[in-house]
C-alpha cells in the first residue's frame, strides 16, 4: 500500500494514502524517513515525521507499514544507548558516523548475539498462554520466555542458541522467540496492581528520611534553572536499590548526558559491586534531536522498563525532562492545528499525564511474580513557576513531591529540596517498614526532626529583628542544632563519599544529632550555662 506527498509543513506531512489508520507508522519519501500516523480525514492523512524533513518535496511516495510505533525487547537492552525511536545509537555511529542520517533506521533484529536458554518445560507439554517456557540468562539477569498462546510444544532449545533463532517449536507451527516486538503507547499487561508500599531506597537522607519514596509509586521534582534537578536525578540513578535503572534524557543538553554517560561507565553499583552500566539502559532524545522523537521517547522508555518489571524485577523509571516532553507535544498539537489550552499546551495534556503515571504500580504479572515500575521524573517549570500546567498536571497524579528551592540552590545547599513545602504520600507506609528493620524510633526522629526544622523557621524570622544575641539560650542552642542538621544531614555533596547513605547510616546520623540536642537542653535547663 503506498501513496504520495501532497502537502509539508515542518515535521507535519500531509500524504494521499487511504486505509491508513491512527497511529499506523510509514516511511515517507526517498530517504524513508520514519514518520506516524497523527489525525486521518476523508480525503488525507497527516503524518508526524520523527526525523528532519529537511529536503523533502511534494509528490514523493509515502507507505503504511501495518504497524504501530514498536520497541524490539528481549535480551541485548541492558547497557545499551537508544534514541527516542529505540534505535541503537553507538552501532549507527559505528555506521554512519558522529551524525545521524535521515532515514538511518537501524534494526535490532540483526542481533546474531549467542544466546543460553534454560527450558522450564520439555517436549510434549501443553503450554498455557502466557506460562513461562524458560529462562535466556544475560549476565545476572534471566529473561522469562513466555508462550504466545496455549499449544503443545513440538521442540524446545536447552543451551546456546543464536539471539534470532526460534527457541521453542509447537505443533500448530507457531514458534517462540526470546525477542518481540510491544506497541509503545499500549501499556502491558498484568493479572492485577498490588497495593504495597515497601521503601525505595535513593541515598538522598531528605528523601529516605522526610519524604520517603516507595516502589511502584510516581514522584516529581520541579525547580527553576539551577536548582540542580539534572545532578540529583542522576545521583538517585547511580545508588537507588532497585534492579534495572532506565534513564530518560528528553530534550536535555548533549554535554549533561555526556557527562551521565562517562560517569555511568566507570561507576559500580553500590548494591551489587557490578558494573553501573549493566543494570543501565539510557533513551537519549537531545535538545537538537527531532521533536517528533522526544515525544515518543518516553513511550519508548516505559515500554522497556515494563518489559522488565513483568519478570518480576523492580525497575526505576527516571525521565528529565518531563517539560521538555510536554514541550514537544505542544509543539505536535499546534503544527496539527487543534484547540489550544492554557499557555498553549493542548487540551489533552492532564489526561496524557494521567495516562502515563497509571503504568507505574507494583504489579502480579501474568506468570504470578510481583514486580514494580517507579516513576521518578523532573520538571523544568519556566522561570520556576510551580503553578503552570505541566507542574499542575503531574501533581494532581504523582505520589509524592519534592519541590527544588531556588534560594536554597542560591546558598550552595544541595539537593535543593525545601522541607516545608515536599510531601510524600507513602510516607506511613515507608516509616511503618524502617521501624520494624531498623528498630522503633525512625518515625519519632522524623517527627522530632521536622519540629527542630520548623521551630527554628519561626526563629529566624525574630532573630533578623533582634538578633541572635537577643534570643534566650535554649533558642539559640534550637538554631544551632538546626543549622547543624540543614549543613550536615539534609545537605550531601555528589562528588564525595556522602553522596550516598544507606537507612541504617542516616537513621545513626540524625539520632546522634536530635540527642545531642536533648542532652545540651537537659544540661541548660539544669542551669549548664548558656549555648556557646
Amino acid at each position: 500500500m503506498s501513496g504520495r506527498i501532497i502537502g509539508i509543513s515542518g515535521p507535519t506531512v500531509s500524504i494521499d494514502l487511504p486505509g491508513l489508520k491512527l497511529y499506523e507508522r510509514v516511511v515517507v519519501g526517498h530517504a524513508r524517513l520514519m514518520g506516524e500516523v497523527v489525525r486521518l480525514e476523508q480525503e488525507r492523512a497527516i503524518v508526524q515525521v520523527y526525523e528532519s524533513t529537511r529536503g523533502l518535496g511534494v509528490g514523493e511516495p509515502v507507505a503504511g507499514t501495518g504497524t504501530q510505533l514498536t520497541v524490539r525487547l528481549g535480551p541485548g537492552l541492558l547497557g545499551t544507548m537508544f534514541d527516542g525511536l529505540q534505535r541503537p545509537l553507538e552501532a549507527m555511529r559505528q555506521s554512519q558516523g558522529p551524525f545521524i542520517q535521515p532515514g538511518g533506521a537501524y534494526s535490532l533484529s540483526g542481533n546474531a548475539q549467542v544466546l543460553r536458554f534454560l527450558p522450564a518445560r520439555k517436549a510434549g507439554d501443553e503450554a498455557q498462554a502466557g506460562e513461562c517456557l524458560g529462562f535466556v540468562e544475560e549476565g545476572p539477569f534471566r529473561h522469562a520466555v513466555l508462550a504466545p498462546g496455549a499449544g503443545r510444544i513440538l521442540s524446545i532449545v536447552d543451551g546456546e542458541f543464536a539471539g534470532d533463532e526460534a527457541i521453542a517449536c509447537l505443533e500448530d507451527g507457531g514458534r517462540v522467540f526470546a525477542h518481540h516486538e510491544w506497541p509503545v503507547r499500549l501499556p502491558r499487561p498484568y493479572r492485577r496492581k498490588l497495593s504495597r508500599f515497601e521503601p525505595l531506597v535513593t541515598g538522598q537522607r531528605c528523601i529516605d528520611f522526610l519524604f520517603p519514596l516507595a516502589r511502584g509509586g510516581s514522584a516529581i521534582f520541579p525547580g527553576g534553572f539551577g536548582t540542580g534537578k539534572t545532578l540529583l536525578e542522576q545521583s538517585i540513578a547511580k545508588f537507588a536499590e532497585v534492579d534495572i535503572v532506565v534513564y530518560v534524557g528528553c530534550g536535555e543538553r548533549g554535554n549533561e548526558m555526556a557527562e551521565m554517560l562517562d560517569d555511568f561507565s566507570t561507576l559500580a553499583d553500590p548494591w551489587s559491586g557490578r558494573p553501573l552500566m549493566s543494570r543501565t539502559i539510557v533513551v537519549v532524545n537531545t535538545s537538537n534531536m527531532p521533536v517528533a522523537a522526544r515525544e515518543a521517547s518516553i513511550y519508548t522508555a516505559v515500554t522497556m522498563a515494563e518489559y522488565y518489571r513483568d519478570m518480576g524485577y523492580n525497575v526505576l523509571l527516571l525521565a528529565d525532562s518531563l517539560s521538555r516532553w510536554a514541550e514537544a507535544l505542544r509543539e505536535i498539537s499546534s503544527a496539527l492545528e487543534e484547540m489550544p489550552g492554557e499557555e498553549g499546551y493542548p487540551t489533552y495534556l492532564g489526561s496524557r499525564m494521567a495516562e502515563f503515571f497509571a503504568r507505574a504500580g507494583v504489579v502480579e504479572t501474568l506468570d504470578g511474580r510481583t514486580g514494580s515500575l517507579t516513576l521518578l521524573l523532573s520538571i523544568s517549570p519556566p522561570g520556576g513557576d510551580f503553578t503552570e500546567p505541566v507542574t499542575q498536571a503531574c501533581m494532581r497524579n504523582t505520589g509524592a513531591f519534592f519541590m527544588l528551592d531556588t534560594t536554597l540552590a542560591h546558598r550552595r545547599h544541595f539537593p535543593a529540596i525545601n522541607w516545608f513545602q515536599s510531601f510524600s504520600l507513602y510516607e506511613q507506609e515507608v516509616a511503618a517498614h524502617f521501624d520494624q528493620s531498623l528498630g522503633a524510633g525512625w518515625s519519632a526522629l522524623r517527627n522530632k526532626t521536622r519540629a527542630l526544622l520548623q521551630r527554628e523557621e519561626s526563629l529566624r524570622e525574630v532573630a533578623e529583628i533582634v538578633g541572635t544575641e537577643g534570643l534566650q539560650d535554649a533558642d539559640r542552642l534550637l538554631m544551632r542544632t538546626a543549622e547543624n542538621i540543614r549543613r550536615h544531614f539534609l545537605a550531601q555533596n555528589a562528588y564525595t563519599d556522602d553522596a550516598f547513605s544507606t537507612p541504617a547510616q542516616t537513621f545513626e546520623k540524625i539520632r546522634g544529632m536530635v540527642e545531642a540536642h536533648e542532652d545540651a537542653s537537659r544540661r541548660l535547663a539544669k542551669g549548664g550555662g548558656a549555648c556557646a
